[in-house]
């Protein structure tokens, strides 16, 4: 191979590197917004069929089950006193036609006798995606409640591994 050819082949791989970042990093952006405009089938979206959603009080296994928590309580109580879903700047790294990414995330529930918002849940994640059929899909969600406890320590010290 020539220098040039070697070069060129380099550049085509960080820049495929970066557009597969781009892409796990809309897929996660996605769902915060979905998740409170209560549209379920957009949350349905983001994750591939056979999906966990493991979170520290209950799993929900497959995508119909994750779409099924938007259509439900306690999430369209959320919904209906006021709730905002955030994540905070996202570690995202990918290899080849998987990502794994880690980043807090916020659960903001509205207060309504003071029109103030409170923190109700600030929670460590751990995102596994896969690429399919060219899309990036939410393979598997850890969530662990930042509460002092190992596991959620844990979970956030494997983003930079």
């Amino acid at each position: 191979m020539t220098d040039t050819a070697e070069l060129v082949a380099s550049l085509l791989e960080r820049v495929q590197v970066l557009e597969d970042k781009a892409a796990v990093h809309e897929v996660l952006t996605a769902y915060g917004p979905a998740v409170d405009a209560g549209d379920a089938d957009a949350v349905g979206r983001l994750w591939a069929e056979n999906a966990v959603y493991d979170i520290d009080i209950r799993v929900l296994e497959g995508r119909d089950a994750i779409t099924e928590m938007v259509r439900t309580a306690p999430h369209q109580d959320y919904l209906a006193e006021g709730c905002g879903h955030l994540l905070d700047p996202i570690n995202i790294r990918v290899e080849g036609d998987t990502a794994v990414a880690t980043c807090h995330s916020l659960l903001l529930r509205r207060v309504a006798e003071t029109d103030s918002f409170r923190v109700w849940r600030v929670t460590a994640n751990r995102f596994e995606l896969v690429r399919v059929d060219g899309s990036w899909l939410i393979q598997r969600r850890t969530a662990r409640l930042l509460d002092g406890s190992a596991a959620a320590r844990e979970l956030l010290g494997r983003a930079g591994r």
